[in-house]
């Protein structure tokens, strides 16, 4: 299954707080139970103006519908080709 890394513009998301976090991750996962279990989401990451949410999906319409019905930005969609970290330069 594809994984997907999406950019949501968020301003101000880093001064969320852990109350609006949990809110937002909630409404996340209550539309993911409506949309099955063929679209997961992994994890995001929060910077001061962006989330980073990282997806496993069946193809970027999926994630796009989420994004649509939880009332959340996908400002880019991009499906992941390879994942690399420090033991790839060990190869």
């Amino acid at each position: 299954m594809p994984k997907f890394v999406i950019e949501r513009e968020i301003p101000g998301a880093g001064n969320l707080s852990g109350d609006e976090l949990r809110g937002i991750s909630q409404t996340s996962c209550g539309v993911l139970r409506e949309m099955g279990p063929q679209i997961q989401w992994v994890q995001s990451f929060v910077t001061d103006d962006k989330v980073y949410c990282i997806y496993i999906a069946p193809d970027e319409d999926a994630v796009r519908e989420h994004a649509s019905k939880g009332g959340f930005p996908a400002n880019s969609v991009s499906e992941v080709r390879s994942v690399i970290d420090p033991t790839t330069a060990e190869g």
